[in-house]
């Protein structure tokens, strides 16, 4: 399945044009290699997205054609979600 489909249809990111958007912009990697919106994603495979200030770094459990929203989230497990700068952190140390 591409990439930017798998995105979209795991409900990662909202809109397919924006999956395929921030791909193309090299902002998603597949086991630490570079992806284009339309490489493959495969069980197994490790994906690193890149956010405006956070890092999410999810490895793919199955790969289905159509998900309802309740489904959407055994699509993947969710290996780490790193922040560059934790606001929250800083504004309650400011407190």
């Amino acid at each position: 399945m591409r990439i930017d489909k798998f995105l979209k249809l795991a409900r990662i990111i909202k809109r397919r044009s924006v999956a395929k958007q921030i791909t193309d912009q090299g902002r998603v990697l597949i086991n630490a290699k570079p992806a284009k919106s339309s490489s493959q994603v495969g069980v197994g495979d490790e994906l690193t997205i890149k956010f405006g200030n956070k890092t999410l770094t999810v490895r793919v459990r199955q790969v289905l054609q159509t998900t309802k929203k309740a489904d959407a989230s055994s699509m993947y497990e969710v290996v780490s979600e790193e922040y560059q700068r934790d606001y929250q952190k800083e504004a309650d140390e400011l407190l």
